[in-house]
């Protein structure tokens, strides 16, 4: 697929147009210079032919002096890799020295490149952008990215310019999996993706509160496509140092959402804590797939013993972390590498469990055992009935889906929480469904249908 960069220095409006050609809200916008520091990735489908889009941080911007050299390695890595650019100017601010000397880092680039005239609100201001002709560039557009002003004609323009996509054939291209990494801030999560990729792919800084976006990294590992979502760490509400902090916890709560699995890290030299938990009930709430990763091994790893520490550790995280028990636990060092790569292999055996189906008659006799050892309790003078039961199919474009078994019952207000996780632990004793949650859908049905059944 090609590649689209979109670079310029801070506040011109790069991820107001970067949300306006995705078609929708994926970076952080705000007034504060600076938001955007992670090189941010996208699908735009707007065209006839999808490409990817990259947002990137201000490149000679402002931002905390630690972060600006990697916000300014990772604007140019996107620019290394990218097949075109997008050169964002603000109209209302007018050309600066800054503009100046990155439309001479650009030309030295040799890259096709577009000069977007950011902030053409309407007619009247399309003379503020002849203030930009003096930079040299062949093809110029002015736009207004909060207005949808000028998008369409630089959307035929970037088709126009970008190489053809290679296509494969007769092939079924099987969307990614998206896996959502979070947790609390500064556990390691940037730093857990550059491990795990094998590159600087994601800003990393002892700073808290270095990634505010929800960060998409895309790879491929033994023919199958992957997605990380580096997300901003997860605050609770009152620790909110600003606004922005604010809109990066409702993206990491999206991400989760929109994740196919979640990778929880939980920092060992802490241990769970309540947040934690709290993060946890986010993806039990969400009914995803879940890894809890045990990260910064290398600070607790003992001179002796590994295994059983190892061990120790697991057994503690289920306990803390009861009500998440289908989740595998992981235990790894982002700094040394150690136990990485066994990801991979953590989520091919997610997928392989994802794609199991438990017989109608073997579920059926299951789960009427499961009622005859222990009924359910009565409720408002009734009691539970299980009239018959299915595993629901999964639609094929969903990775990772958790299995859904219907239950046709008298009246599904009779159960309780308790018996629900009771029949649970009874289906996972036949088929554990590792790393994925179980639903119980509970439909009503008449006593005619249990004569008939």
């Amino acid at each position: 697929m090609p590649s689209v960069a979109i670079v310029g220095r801070p506040n011109v409006g790069k991820s107001a147009l970067f949300n306006r050609l995705v078609g929708r809200k994926i970076a952080i916008v705000h007034d504060q210079p600076g938001i955007t520091r992670d090189r941010i990735c996208a699908t735009c489908s707007r065209t006839t032919r999808p490409f990817r889009i990259s947002d990137t941080g201000g490149i000679l911007g402002a931002g905390e002096s630690e972060l600006s050299a990697q916000v300014r390695q990772a604007a140019e890595t996107a620019l290394g890799e990218s097949d075109l650019v997008l050169f964002v100017v603000d109209a209302k601010d007018g050309l600066t020295p800054i503009d100046q000397e990155l439309a001479r880092t650009l030309r030295k680039s040799r890259k096709p490149v577009l000069l977007v005239v950011n902030k053409i609100d309407n007619p009247r201001a399309e003379a503020l952008a002849a203030d930009f002709d003096s930079l040299g560039f062949e093809k110029n557009f002015s736009v207004s990215a909060e207005h949808n002003r000028g998008i369409a004609d630089l959307l035929a323009q970037i088709e126009r310019l970008l190489p053809q996509a290679i296509e494969g054939r007769g092939s079924k291209i099987e969307s990614p999996v998206a896996i959502a990494v979070i947790g609390r801030p500064n556990v390691g999560k940037s730093s857990f993706i550059n491990a795990l990729l094998g590159g600087e792919h994601a800003i990393v800084s002892e700073l808290p509160g270095t990634t505010r976006d929800a960060v998409d990294v895309a790879c491929e590992r033994n023919g199958e496509r992957f997605v990380f979502i580096d997300t901003a760490g997860i605050r609770r509400r009152s620790k909110h140092s600003s606004s922005v902090e604010v809109f990066s916890v409702m993206r990491a709560e999206r991400s989760i959402r929109r994740a196919d699995l979640c990778a929880l890290l939980v920092d060992l030299t802490t241990g769970v804590t309540a947040h934690d938990k709290r993060i946890a009930g986010l993806i039990q709430q969400a009914r995803k797939a879940a890894i809890v990763v045990l990260n910064k091994w290398d600070l607790a790893k003992p001179r002796r013993g590994s295994k059983q520490t190892i061990r120790q550790l697991m057994e503690e995280t289920r306990a803390r972390l009861f009500f998440l028990d289908y989740a595998p636990v992981l235990v790894t060092s982002a700094r040394t590498g150690e136990n990485i790569g066994q990801l991979f292999g953590v989520i091919a055996k997610i997928r392989r469990e994802s794609r199991v189906h438990i017989g109608t008659g073997v579920l059926n006799r299951l789960l009427r055992a499961a009622f005859a050892a222990n009924p359910p309790p009565m409720k408002r003078g009734k009691r539970l009935k299980l009239f018959y039961a299915a595993q629901a199919t999964t639609a094929q474009d969903r990775q990772l889906a958790p299995p859904e078994f219907v239950l046709f019952v008298n009246d599904p207000r009779l159960i309780s929480d308790h018996y629900r996780r009771y029949l649970e632990a009874r289906i996972r004793a036949t088929q554990s469904f590792e790393g994925l949650p179980i639903v119980l859908t509970l439909r009503p049905r008449s006593e005619k249908f249990e004569r008939r059944s």
